[in-house]
């Protein structure tokens, strides 16, 4: 059995005027808020059992899952967030709010051995030349031995420091979440409400702690920016074979 954490608590400040009277996730993409295209994999993934972490204008965030509320949204980042909501012995499938993708990354990450597994896009410079005028102004370092992660989240100086890009996906076993509960206790305040989710990731590592990585090849997009939905926009009617179509 798993279940589904969303992290939707922050503003989203990139998105500007997109966020003044509503979550990032309930911007709209292909017709659809970025949180419906989530929820309509995670479900057809046959998870059931949903949480989403809200903040910012939590009340517009509502629907058939379950809701925690992280009252400190504007002053912690995810990994606060995450452990909002308690531990369990199921599964716990982690998804960022402003990304959408296939059902079928869902299931292999359901499928995938390994106590923390992460998802990683072995086509993200396509998508990132779509974004970006350098893509290396963006995209971070990623290093791994198989499916085996080494290292993740530096600033990257060449092309060939960057295998893949994390996409916001993450599974964690009951061991897993407990493994990296005990290292985000471990952490002084200050750095609790700091902590993103790939210097998270790189603390485990650091304490040579496994982390797996089920790699794909396109079908999901992130929206940083509004500018990144527009471009998805235009992308899906140009290009009907586009390789990051998450609908098909």
């Amino acid at each position: 059995m798993s279940r589904a954490i969303i992290l939707a608590a922050g503003r989203g400040s990139r998105m500007k005027e997109h966020t003044k009277e509503k979550p990032k996730c309930l911007n709209i993409l292909a017709k659809d808020t970025l949180l419906n295209w989530q929820l309509k994999s995670i479900r057809a993934a046959e998870i059931n059992n949903i949480i989403i972490v809200n903040g910012y204008k939590a009340h517009l965030i509502s629907g058939s899952f379950e809701t925690i509320t992280n009252n400190r949204w504007s002053v912690t980042n995810m990994v606060a967030s995450l452990f909002c909501a308690p531990s369990s012995k199921e599964d716990t499938i982690i998804s960022y709010s402003d990304i959408v993708y296939k059902s079928d990354h869902i299931n292999a990450l359901k499928e995938s051995k390994g106590d923390i597994i992460i998802t990683a896009d072995l086509k993200w410079k396509e998508l990132w030349e779509l974004r970006f005028e350098d893509p290396l102004d963006d995209a971070e370092t990623f290093k791994s031995k198989g499916n085996i992660l080494n290292y993740i989240g530096g600033k990257a100086n060449d092309i060939s420091e960057i295998e893949a890009q994390y996409m916001g996906l993450i599974k964690l076993t009951e061991s897993g979440w407990n493994k990296m509960f005990e290292i985000y206790k471990s952490f002084s305040k200050e750095i609790q409400d700091k902590l993103d989710m790939t210097t998270m990731i790189n603390e485990l590592l650091n304490r040579d702690i496994k982390v797996n990585i089920v790699f794909v090849e396109g079908g999901w997009c992130e929206s940083d920016s509004y500018s990144d939905i527009l471009i998805y926009e235009e992308q899906m009617k140009i290009n009907k074979d586009w390789i990051h179509d998450w609908r098909k």
